[in-house]
């Protein structure tokens, strides 16, 4: 139960501060952006890609990386659904990023949250 609990919240994470950015910016995800705009929202995707491994792995309690790969395969899963339902409508950057940078970020959170226990156990 605990792992559920981790997995859903490391995806609110994710996916709720992508959705906090794209509605303060008032862009549409789906549609092309300034270079500026999409530059930083890919720093701010990894970074909270990145954070929301990371939370997921303290909540989960699991020594292993198996709450980071869960919010990963969520989040990549969700943007790979996005793609096929919606081929061709649309820019598709927010998607990639999410399959290339985002989802791995997220596996990358977990990843130091599993170095830094290991160094705080020595």
């Amino acid at each position: 139960m605990r792992i559920i609990l981790a997995v859903v919240i490391g995806y609110i994470i994710f996916a709720g501060s992508a959705v906090v950015l794209f509605q303060a910016a008032g862009v549409d995800p789906h549609s092309p952006a300034p270079p500026v705009f999409t530059l930083l929202s890919i720093a701010y995707g990894i970074a909270f890609g990145l954070l929301s491994g990371y939370i997921a792995g303290r909540i989960g309690g699991h020594a292993g990386l198996r709450c980071g790969i869960l919010v990963a395969a969520i989040i990549a899963l969700g943007a790979i659904v996005s793609l096929i339902v919606r081929p061709g409508a649309g820019a598709l950057w927010t998607q990639i990023s999410t399959v290339v940078l985002f989802a791995p970020a997220c596996l990358l959170g977990d990843c130091f949250r599993l170095h830094a226990r290991r160094h705080e156990a020595r």
